[in-house]
């Protein structure tokens, strides 16, 4: 008898279906060329207001996230954003790629979007108190393609 050993492995496909499933993220996107690409309304908290999101992945490599709207450096009037690869687009810092805090054995829908509403909640934080209070190890910002 054989016994194969292999991770699995979650396809763009699987991940467009466990997105559109999860209904803290409903949203609309597409899946083509094991790209997918998903838009979703965040809302943090009750009193919080919306922001709209986009997830980018390509099974080749990590998902990125980026703030569609609204525009978040004219919210933190002047100030440099905390804790986010880019500003142009904003592209939050949600894990750091190389440290195992993601992998394609994941669903993005279980981890990448609750990072995402966790970020918009210690943002809105930080807008008040001037005070970044989500922890994590900030990187460097990288204004030219977005990556770390």
């Amino acid at each position: 008898m054989a016994v194969y050993n292999y991770e699995r492995h979650f396809t763009a496909a699987h991940q467009y279906f466990a997105l559109k499933n999860n209904r803290i993220c409903r949203g609309e996107g597409r899946v083509h060329r094991r790209r997918l690409t998903w838009e979703f309304e965040a809302i943090p908290t009750p009193l919080s207001r919306s922001y709209r999101v986009r997830i980018d992945y390509h099974e080749d490599d990590k998902p990125s996230a980026f703030v569609v709207s609204p525009d978040l450096t004219a919210l933190a009037e002047g100030r440099s954003l905390p804790h986010v690869y880019s500003e142009n687009p904003v592209r939050p810092c949600l894990y750091l790629p190389g440290k195992g805090e993601w992998s394609s054995r994941m669903l993005i829908a279980n981890t990448i979007v609750p990072w995402v509403y966790l970020w918009f909640f210690y943002f809105e934080e930080w807008l008040l108190t001037n005070e970044w209070k989500g922890g994590g190890e900030h990187p460097p910002k990288d204004d030219h393609d977005g990556r770390p």
